[in-house]
């Protein structure tokens, strides 16, 4: 969604990341400062699915995810290439990097709520360059993960407390079908 908002378009609150809008009678949440976001699916050499832990707020539980993040939300950087962002996001959350990044898949994680959409990249080539870890105030756990033992490693982590954002799943499908 273009910001500032069309005619139809009315802002009722807005933070540094989101606004709540209403359009039609439609009340949704939009980001205000990001031209996108993206999903990283990243397979190793060795079949390990690399997946990240992090305390979300909103779910008041560490979650289990795939490496994602926000494109263009940087300062000066606000016309940040998605794949700029995919590989960024990776090293940065992951201390991953890779040859290549191929956009698979996008659409809307959450279209009764929310107006974002994600794009989901497939990482080629990785390697481990760094520590990952996140950015400032994020404390995020880098996690390989046979892709052969993905369920029963979810499973496990689940009955420890852990939730599962459900885009690990599919995920893990997009990169069997590959």
């Amino acid at each position: 969604m273009p910001f500032p908002p069309s005619s139809e378009e009315k802002i009722l609150a807005a933070g540094r990341h989101l606004c709540l809008v209403v359009r039609n009678g439609w009340e949704y949440v939009a980001r205000c400062n990001a031209a996108g976001i993206v999903v990283i699916l990243a397979l190793t050499d060795h079949g390990g699915l690399v997946l990240v832990t992090q305390w979300r707020e909103p779910a008041g539980a560490w979650v289990v995810e795939l490496p994602a993040g926000l494109a263009g939300d940087l300062p000066g950087q606000e016309a940040e290439d998605l794949s700029a962002a995919a590989r960024r996001e990776l090293l940065e959350e992951t201390g991953f990097t890779a040859a290549a990044f191929e956009p698979v898949l996008c659409g809307p994680p959450s279209p009764g709520i929310s107006s974002e959409t994600v794009t989901f990249f497939r990482a080629r080539g990785l390697i481990r360059t760094g520590q990952g870890g996140g950015g400032v105030g994020e404390r995020i756990r880098t996690h390989v993960v046979p892709l052969g033992r993905l369920e029963e490693w979810l499973e496990r982590v689940q009955r420890l407390g852990l939730k599962v954002d459900p885009k690990v799943l599919a995920g893990a499908w997009l990169v069997r079908r590959a």
